[in-house]
């Protein structure tokens, strides 16, 4: 595809002399036998081999157990088994695929919706096709305890109502990310709700530009400090409605636009998935979201040096083009990280302040209670400078908020498992080209959306805590597909 266009060609065939020269010359023969050592003691280290070789992978496929063998009988003398012969809903993948696609444009109760019906499907389809086995899934285990965590908070939450909603809505969305794994069975599907993920981010994106252009939809003067950033006047939120909440969707996307790039095998599938990948990177720049622009960054890093550790090299190179490249406003932008003189960031901080304070004076252990509500109930003694604030800005602090210091364990154990199953893939000598970059996506996705949570309470929006949820699931699952054993789970 490069080849065959000329200014393309023309660009590669520079980077590929560039690249060539550097390569040949004294200090770059050195940092690839640099880097090239780094990898052999990579791959030797003990700790690097514990860390992926996680246990939670060992074992076969779990043939059906006592519970699940009565609900199959159950199942078959109600007559459901006749009844339910060739209907949609034993099509659990076009139930998931369907919320998973559609979840940046559907509203929040549509999207519940469609992650109930997937997951009824599943569960259906579990019945029906009584011999087949399953898989263990990774996620399973700590996926439950955290829903129970969360379960138990809004039990003992200081607004017991206002908890509520959001429980539900994690208990839904974690059960949903359950049935999700089990749901792509095959290799096929998997690369397909992958395409139409990137399909719509690509979307969500394209719409978010025609906005910057036409002016549509809500700005609010909190997100922008006009005093020192007076050429900003419209921040891109799309159908996310907040540019940060947008951020953090495109982060998670970009790199599976890229490793679908990547991975693409004739000139079309390349000329459309780079169109998607430029259309995303273009609506980020517009989000002037600081914490999902650092979060990015984190995440090519991790991209590159995981594909190609000598492309190390290059990262002074890459971010010097990017300082004359870019817009003024952007530059600005990015380097005002930290500035306490900017509104938005010493709002934050003193809202971390507080925070941390409520949390000091004993609610640490087992929060306050999920929800807006329980949170303004205890943060309002706490607030520093008058700061009012529905949430913690930070994923980590709300979750300690939410359902307390074991919540956050649990999650933080999840996220470890995510790194190791998908590490355990980089290790793999049976591993192919594509499935190491399809791995490498997920991993540089999930660490650039840990970044940004840094700064940002994720899960704010109801949606983006689904796509999180399903993108862990279907990041085990890039894992499960990896080294010849579709066999395995499509059996």
């Amino acid at each position: 595809m490069i080849r065959e266009s000329l200014i393309l060609g023309t660009i590669w065939y520079a980077l590929c002399s560039a690249w060539g020269a550097l390569a040949r010359s004294a200090p770059g023969r050195w940092f690839g036998n640099l880097c090239r050592r780094i990898g052999e003691l990579w791959h030797e280290s003990v700790l690097v081999n514990w860390f992926c070789s996680p246990r939670c992978l060992e074992g076969d496929a779990v043939s059906p157990g006592k519970l699940r063998s009565r609900c199959c009988t159950a199942y078959a003398r109600l007559g459901l088994d006749r009844l339910m012969e060739g209907s949609i809903f034993l099509r659990g993948f076009l139930w998931c695929a369907a919320a998973v696609a559609l979840a940046p444009v559907l509203p929040t109760m549509a999207v519940l919706a469609l992650s109930l019906v997937g997951c009824v499907t599943v569960a259906l389809q579990g019945m029906h096709e009584r011999e087949r086995s399953f898989t263990r899934n990774p996620a399973a285990l700590p996926s439950l305890i955290y829903a129970a965590l969360y379960i138990f908070g809004m039990l003992h939450s200081t607004k017991l109502r206002g908890s509520l909603w959001l429980t539900a809505l994690t208990i839904a969305f974690l059960l949903f990310s359950l049935a999700l794994y089990y749901a792509v069975d095959t290799r096929e599907h998997f690369e397909l709700i992958l395409a139409a993920m990137v399909t719509a981010g690509a979307a969500v994106a394209g719409y978010g530009i025609l906005q910057y252009f036409f002016g549509w939809g809500y700005q609010s003067a909190a997100w922008v400090d006009a005093d020192l950033f007076s050429s900003i006047s419209f921040r891109v939120g799309s159908t996310m409605e907040n540019p940060n909440m947008l951020g953090q969707y495109l982060t998670l996307m970009i790199p599976l636009g890229g490793a679908k790039l990547l991975n693409a095998r004739d000139t079309l599938r390349r000329l459309y998935y780079l169109a998607c990948c430029g259309v995303m990177c273009i609506c980020m720049v517009l989000t002037f979201s600081r914490g999902a622009w650092l979060g990015l960054m984190f995440a090519g890093l991790l991209f590159f040096i995981a594909l190609e550790p000598r492309l190390i090299a290059l990262a002074p190179i890459a971010l010097a083009a990017l300082y004359f490249v870019l817009p003024e406003t952007v530059v600005s932008r990015f380097t005002s990280i930290g500035n306490m003189k900017d509104r938005s960031t010493s709002y934050r901080v003193s809202i971390w302040m507080g925070t941390l304070a409520m949390l000091r004076d004993g609610h640490w252990l087992l929060g306050v209670g999920p929800g807006e509500e329980a949170f303004n109930a205890v943060y309002a003694y706490y607030s520093y400078e008058a700061s009012v604030a529905s949430h913690s800005h930070n994923l980590f602090l709300q979750i300690v908020c939410d359902a307390g210091i074991a919540a956050l364990i649990v999650f933080v154990w999840l996220i470890l498992r995510c790194f190791r199953v998908l590490g355990s893939v980089l290790l793999r000598k049976d591993t192919t080209r594509p499935e190491k970059l399809t791995c490498i996506a997920f991993a540089s996705g999930l660490l650039g959306f840990l970044v940004q949570a840094m700064t940002d309470y994720s899960f704010y929006n109801n949606r983006v805590m689904f796509l999180f949820w399903a993108y862990i699931a279907l990041a085990m699952s890039s894992a499960r597909f990896a080294g010849g054993t579709e066999a395995e789970v499509s059996a």
